[in-house]
């Protein structure tokens, strides 16, 4: 018997309900965070003293800047699921990029973004 290099048109079906389930709720949660980032600026501090408006407005940036970075990593999440949607369409979805073998599904299932597998992932955490 020879050893799969591809997962099935039907296997592929099922990552690609999988991951536009993942990618819907992924641009759901990017517009949240847009939203309250473009209205973070929503309550005035005019009316609190000095010393509490300047705490107040430090906390603002901070959270602002949090929030930034939170959009950062969720449209990057949003862009690598976009990416493997397309891979499913050229059907080189779930094999790794480093040893050309299918990635396992347990792994596509809980990372369906994943390109590598869980051995050459682990590989290149221990090497950092």
């Amino acid at each position: 018997m020879t050893e799969k290099t591809r997962y099935s048109d039907e296997e592929l079906q099922e990552f690609k309900e999988l991951i536009l389930k993942k990618l819907e709720k992924a641009q759901r949660d990017y517009d949240i965070i847009k939203a309250d980032l473009d209205n973070s600026d929503g309550n005035d501090v005019a009316d609190t003293s000095p010393t509490f408006k300047v705490l107040e407005e430090g906390a603002n940036t901070l959270g602002k800047e949090e929030a930034g970075r939170l959009a950062q990593r969720q449209m990057k999440f949003i862009q690598h699921l976009q990416a493997a949607l397309v891979r499913i369409e050229n059907k080189t979805y779930g094999i790794c990029r480093e040893t050309g073998t299918l990635i396992p599904k347990e792994r596509l299932r809980a990372v369906p973004h994943a390109t590598l597998s869980i051995e050459v992932k682990t590989q290149q955490t221990k090497k950092k």
